[in-house]
């Protein structure tokens, strides 16, 4: 019962010694603390997923000492944390003697307790746990109640939240009940964290931590050697693989999702069958999605009594989809409880033929009451209850604090309010949802709805030439920027084969110079681009060793003049035989010889060091069309950044794998970086 996992999308058991890794706890429950609104405003995407979660202030324990130091212990967690696998590790430590050596494990799944009461019309462990000993061919009906008063029993009770509502009462109040009577045992019950209103007497709450980097790390090593089916070795390898790529800058999302027990075991899973994490992030989402709004029930064998039973799994993802859409498009991260039963109860009215009805289970669908109208009072309470079956059931939306929730993980808010965007394109709505997500190109927040959007449509087509005449559109109006971005292409022409990658390289070299030797590496670069490198590497060491001069020669000064002389030796070295080359050396010849006469150099480089640096500056500008002085102002800059990193933006969603026409993908690379003349020069119509 306790000593192996069944794992969805795996058509065997696997031992649990051959998965389980240490849990943490922590002892302070988030979603119990009182904050503002206010102080969750300033918030990043980064401080998102680390708040509430115990990594910035909570301290966290072990999982097991946990259990030593309470007696009587309720632990919450989220969907797929991992509390029914902690319990089941309990039991088998328990049972070897390594942990409560000198106790009994008992292991009990509420769910099952509670259906069994009904039918006997009496909701009593003692005797459930009797009938448990004599199914195990123990019949001594004295033993339960011996080991009980003589505090000898590990009471382990799993699934407090998945026991249905009328019974919920009266289990809770067994356990009270019984954890009194017999209060010299240990006690543990696991319940899903928007459960806790469950309250249990003199129980100490504590909550599963998310997975640190060390557990994701050893829960990899462990999966692969335990499902690669061929040799140990090549499992481990394979692990190794899929951390190294887990830590890649671009998989951060993954990693973000993979401190969840359950997500980290299906991104193990994905690799393994795929040797790669899939550059359309969208699909990782979807299956996450998936078994968080069916399987994971189902796998555990549990069908739910939903508070709201009556919506379609469609209708539950627009329902997410809208509320997703509109509080990111708000900048909300965070979202008092109130807003978001509001938009819920927008989403309810807005139901077609759809009348809410109170009988039972609330939040039913009644379809065959057409028209029906929904009173504002009945529309809220069905409203908060929505909200409350959302957190239960899918963990989707999570109370971080008292009465403030959020989204579980902001790479569900990213692609719910991507596949919002989606529908609403395919539906043809009036406000033109392309349009719309196209004019936040320049706000670093919605670059992930880029990316899942484009992979999401059915064609990209229409997104990416929005997105490439909106860049476009950034700089046309600016004269000065229009001239730097002719000169770039003018640089590319004399450079081939790649102009596209010579323009971007000029504009880094002249504008962001720390981006050159990342673009240098390209082998679509030729020679003449890496005499560039030289150059603009001569000029800046010569300007900033004769500015030193302002404080006067000394050793230090020296040093850097020597490395002009250096760099300049080496630009003589790759222009031989050219007019420029005549150029610096007749510069050169100027400076006197530092190692002969280090005092003579010293004097002549205080007086001529500023001029001979212009002059070197002049020669490289009249012989190779660069160091121009682009004297742009801050908010040119700034116009430049915005225009460089949504270009940035377009080729990362043209590489997203999305469906995108041939022709449209060579027109949008050919056309990156040019200047207005040169677009209004082709005969390419967008559109």
């Amino acid at each position: 019962m306790c000593g192996t996992l069944q794992l969805l999308n795996v058509s065997r058991p696997v031992k649990i010694d051959d998965l389980y890794i240490d849990v943490n706890i922590l002892e302070e429950i988030a979603s119990q603390q009182w904050l503002e609104i206010t102080d969750l405003q300033n918030f990043t995407p980064k401080d998102f997923d680390r708040f509430g979660l115990g990594e910035i202030s909570q301290i966290q324990i072990e999982g097991m000492r946990s259990v030593e130091t309470y007696s009587k212990l309720r632990v919450l967690g989220k969907p797929g944390a991992g509390k029914t696998t902690f319990l089941q590790h309990l039991a088998i430590q328990c049972n070897r003697g390594r942990f409560a050596a000198n106790r009994v494990p008992i292991f009990i799944t509420l769910r099952d307790f509670a259906d069994e009461s009904r039918t006997a019309d009496e909701f009593s462990l003692i005797h459930y746990i009797r009938e448990e000993f004599l199914t195990s061919g123990i019949s001594d009906p004295v033993a339960v109640e011996t080991l009980l008063r003589s505090g000898k029993v590990l009471v382990l009770l799993d699934g407090l939240d998945e026991v249905c509502a009328q019974d919920s009462k009266a289990v809770v109040k067994e356990i009270r009940r019984f954890s009194e009577n017999y209060q010299q045992n240990l006690f543990v019950v696991t319940c899903r964290t928007a459960a806790k209103a469950l309250n249990l007497n003199r129980f100490t709450d504590v909550e599963i931590a998310p997975f640190t980097q060390a557990q994701i790390d050893d829960f990899g090593y462990r999966w692969f050697e335990a499902f690669t089916k061929i040799t140990p070795q090549e499992g481990r390898e394979q692990a190794i693989q899929f951390i190294e790529k887990l830590n890649l800058p671009e998989n951060l999302p993954f990693r973000q999702l993979a401190t969840t027990p359950l997500f980290l075991h299906l991104a193990c899973w994905m690799f393994q069958h795929q040797q790669q994490f899939p550059s359309q992030r969208s699909e990782f989402y979807k299956q996450c999605l998936d078994v968080l709004l069916s399987k994971w029930d189902e796998t555990k064998g549990f069908e739910r009594e939903e508070l709201y039973q009556g919506f379609s799994l469609p209708q539950k993802l627009k329902l997410l989809s809208q509320i997703a859409a509109i509080t990111f498009e708000q900048g909300k991260y965070f979202f008092e409880q109130y807003s978001v039963e509001e938009h819920i109860s927008d989403y309810l009215r807005d139901l077609p033929n759809a009348s809410m009805i109170s009988e039972g289970n609330r939040s039913t669908i009644a379809s065959q009451f057409p028209g029906g109208v929904i009173e504002p009072e009945e529309l809220q309470i069905e409203s908060q209850g929505v909200l409350k079956a959302i957190e239960l059931q899918h963990g989707l939306l999570t109370e971080r604090v008292r009465g403030i929730f959020s989204f579980s993980d902001l790479a569900f808010q990213e692609y719910f309010t991507a596949r919002k965007v989606v529908a609403n394109y395919n539906l043809q709505v009036t406000e033109q949802p392309l349009d719309r997500l196209v004019s936040h190109m320049t706000d670093p927040r919605w670059r992930e709805i880029f990316l899942l959007t484009v992979t999401m449509l059915r064609s990209a087509d229409p997104l990416v030439l929005l997105m490439k005449r909106r860049i476009d559109a950034l700089v046309a109006d600016d004269r000065d920027l229009q001239q730097f971005l002719g000169w770039a292409h003018q640089k590319s022409l004399a450079t081939p084969p790649s102009p596209t990658a010579i323009r971007a390289f000029h504009h880094a070299l002249a504008h962001q110079p720390q981006l050159v030797p990342l673009l240098a590496l390209s082998s679509t670069l030729d020679q003449g681009v890496f005499l560039d490198m030289a150059f603009d590497d001569l000029v800046q060491k010569c300007t900033m060793s004769a500015k030193r001069n302002a404080k006067g020669i000394n050793a230090d000064n020296v040093t850097h003049a020597r490395a002009c002389v250096d760099a300049l030796d080496n630009a003589l070295i790759l222009v031989m035989n050219t007019k420029l080359h005549r150029s610096l050396q007749q510069l050169k010849d100027q400076l006197p010889d530092l190692t002969k006469d280090r005092k003579e150099f010293q004097t002549w480089w205080k007086t001529n060091a500023l001029d001979w640096a212009e002059q070197i500056r002049t020669a490289i500008s009249e012989h190779r069309n660069t160091q121009h002085q682009w004297n742009f102002s801050p908010d040119q800059q700034q116009l430049l950044q915005q225009y460089y990193a949504a270009n940035q933006l377009l080729i990362d969603c043209l590489n997203t794998g999305c469906v995108v026409t041939a022709a449209v993908r060579q027109e949008i690379e050919a056309t990156l970086l040019l200047p207005q003349t040169e677009l209004e020069d082709r005969e390419w119509q967008w559109g």
